[in-house]
């Protein structure tokens, strides 16, 4: 892929704290696969990369379906997830400095989830991209394999990307935040994040220990900082 080992490090290290959590969704029952006339599934609007890039999101921070026949969204979890959370916007963010290597991950994944197929003896939809056709349980599985049981840069590639799905939804650091707590961004909602006054800004009025434990600098100047 076209990253750095800059650019892999520097994912890696802000994102892989929340990595374990592919595993804590339960698995969503089976559902049928509706198709249209022309024998093209249903629930399938997105293009087949942007469809990848949110099941990969999915399978990490789960949540409920957009639609009834969502493919890419395996309805895991009740609450919105990771791509409510606007994972696929964070991904081709340009500050990420990513957006470029996206093609390459889907690749990648792609090629992964139809080698883990053919091991496992899946018959996968022809009709949906790779990951998108796996059910979340074998989804899952295969995640928890590519950052478990790799190495090397290639694990650090696996984790990298999903500390950006991680980014998305714990910090919406796409989007301006005061906007972003307003209109109910479900990671900052989960995290109790707080609303800010009226003009954008956030004050604590109460001492996080309910005391003051020092006294201001007499030559700390009026914005806080040191004179």
């Amino acid at each position: 892929m076209a990253l750095t080992r800059r650019q892999v490090l520097w994912l890696a290290a802000i994102g892989s704290a929340g990595v374990p959590a592919a595993a804590y969704a339960k698995t969503p029952a089976a559902h049928a696969r509706p198709r249209t006339g022309s024998g093209t599934p249903l629930g399938t609007t997105s293009d087949p990369p942007t469809m990848t890039l949110e099941a990969w999101a999915d399978t990490l921070i789960p949540g409920r379906k957009r639609y009834a026949d969502d493919y890419a969204i395996a309805g895991a979890a009740r609450g919105a997830g990771a791509v409510q959370a606007g994972a696929v916007d964070f991904m081709q963010f340009g500050p990420t400095g990513v957006s470029e290597s996206l093609p390459a991950f889907v690749t990648a994944l792609s090629a992964e989830a139809t080698s883990y197929a053919s091991s496992h003896r899946l018959m996968l939809d022809p009709t949906l991209p790779p990951f998108v056709a796996l059910r979340y349980h074998d989804r899952k599985t295969l995640v928890a394999s590519l950052t478990e049981q790799t190495s090397g840069d290639q694990q650090l590639l696996w984790f990298a990307f999903s500390g950006l799905v991680f980014l998305a939804y714990h910090t919406a650091g796409h989007l301006h935040t005061a906007h972003a707590v307003r209109s109910g961004h479900p990671g900052l909602k989960a995290l109790g994040f707080p609303k800010p006054d009226a003009d954008d800004l956030w004050r604590f009025p109460h001492f996080s220990y309910r005391r003051k434990l020092a006294h201001r600098h007499p030559k700390t100047t009026r914005t806080g900082q040191p004179a």
